[in-house]
């Protein structure tokens, strides 16, 4: 509980290269101990990291042997797809972190692998993913857009408006499709979610997206410095501004729409009615910052007991999954089929396991009647957390993890789009 644990090794990094795997934990870099001395993170990752080509030593222990690497500092790859899988006979899911520049090589490698085994529907996951590259996102919206279809346009106080439309050659365009997005989806991602809504090409489910949609240039100076200038806006094809208003209060935003209730209830978005947008389809949708959902699913805080909100304080339920794969490692380490690994964590009798744990190592014990409140939910949790530990990694962590995702179920029963309106 006082090391720093390795929970996943980038394919292709420098130090899967090394040889470093999946639960190894860090008890010295260089010549310094860094087990049991409480050191900071950000003070670990300084340690290690360093200019590409240089070495750094660092010592794990594995299996209670202590086993020394040198490791080439170098660029780590950056994956954007996290999960790609069929949820049933005829629906994909595909989760993207961020656009990234193999983004749109990684989406149509997922997206082939999804075709192959059925995909008749996509679910396509943009939660949390703030954004990254422009040109990215103009080749996913190509993906399900007919030929000439507006996807967005840029314009500013001195900047004529710029044009983007689809150039028809994607793969997806009958595809059904429902995007999830939440508050911190945001720039590239709304771009896409916006262009979907607009051509009332598929359904926007979850939460209103964070509102960020800003052009800027550098412009570099002759003493090395330089900054950012704002010389545009996004705007999505019915002329919705994607940027939110600045205010006095603009730094707080999510934390005031979190206050004011908006992530729990529709009722409390802020909507400004009085200027009304059409998609492609005649659908009436509103602006005033970020892309507001066809079908909005509320954060869920009635599980919230005193036993799991400690659990969650301490991280028990990862500390958990690192004791599971200790413990069971020679077993869990090589799975790589889902049907197998559901059996086999189902041998283990998870929700037991947790509650030794809780109780023996951070003295929490839920109160009568937390756990039957509380079981339902948690036990995916673990369930996906020790499942990240197989050789599945985050495939098996989101499918297990879809049994209590209600933005996902929404999903799967939401409508068609012309029936939205």
């Amino acid at each position: 509980n006082d090391t720093a644990i390795v929970l996943n090794v980038i394919p292709g990094g420098p130090s899967e290269k090394a040889g470093l795997l999946q639960g190894d934990r860090i008890i010295m870099v260089d010549e310094r101990v860094i087990a049991g001395s409480k050191t900071p993170q950000d003070t670990m990752v300084g340690l290690m990291k360093g200019p590409s080509g240089t070495k750094v030593k660092i010592t794990v222990n594995r299996d209670g042997t202590s086993i020394p690497f040198e490791i080439t500092r170098g660029k780590i790859p950056v994956h954007c797809v996290d999960a790609a899988f069929m949820v049933n006979d005829t629906t994909g899911y595909i989760r993207l972190s961020k656009f990234t520049r193999t983004t749109f090589n990684e989406f149509s490698e997922a997206r082939d692998k999804l075709l192959s085994q059925g995909m008749k529907r996509l679910v396509f996951d943009l939660r949390g993913n703030t954004g990254g590259y422009f040109d990215q996102a103009l080749l996913l919206c190509n993906e399900f857009l007919e030929k000439g279809a507006p996807v967005v346009y840029m314009e500013g106080l001195h900047r004529k408006r710029q044009d983007f439309n689809a150039d028809g050659k994607g793969m997806l365009k009958d595809m059904e499709v429902s995007v999830l997005t939440d508050e911190s989806t945001a720039s590239s991602s709304e771009i896409f979610s916006g262009a979907i809504q607009d051509n009332d090409r598929g359904v926007i489910v979850g939460r209103r997206t964070f509102g960020k949609g800003l052009v800027q240039e550098p412009i570099n100076f002759t003493d090395g410095s330089g900054i950012r200038l704002t010389v545009a806006r996004f705007y999505t094809p019915s002329g919705r501004c994607i940027q939110k208003p600045y205010s006095d209060d603009y730094a707080y935003d999510i934390y005031e729409r979190y206050v004011h209730g908006e992530f729990t209830d529709a009722d409390s978005m802020k909507v400004d009615k009085s200027i009304e947008y059409r998609t492609a389809g005649g659908r009436i949708v509103y602006g005033g910052g970020g892309i507001i959902p066809d079908l909005f699913v509320p954060m869920d805080t009635t599980k919230a007991t005193d036993f799991f909100i400690k659990c969650n304080r301490k991280a028990t339920q990862m500390r958990f999954a690192s004791a599971m794969f200790d413990r069971y490692k020679g077993s869990l380490a090589p799975i790589d089929d889902f049907g197998k690994l559901q059996i086999y964590l189902d041998s283990l009798d998870l929700g037991r396991l947790f509650l030794e744990y809780a109780r023996d190592v951070d003295g929490i014990v839920p109160k009568k009647g937390e756990w039957e409140k509380t079981e339902s939910y948690l036990l995916p949790q673990l369930y996906a957390l020790v499942g990240r530990y197989s050789r599945l990694d985050d495939e098996a962590f989101y499918r297990f993890y879809i049994g209590i995702d209600e933005t996902i179920k929404a999903a799967l029963n939401a409508p068609s789009v012309v029936s939205l309106d």
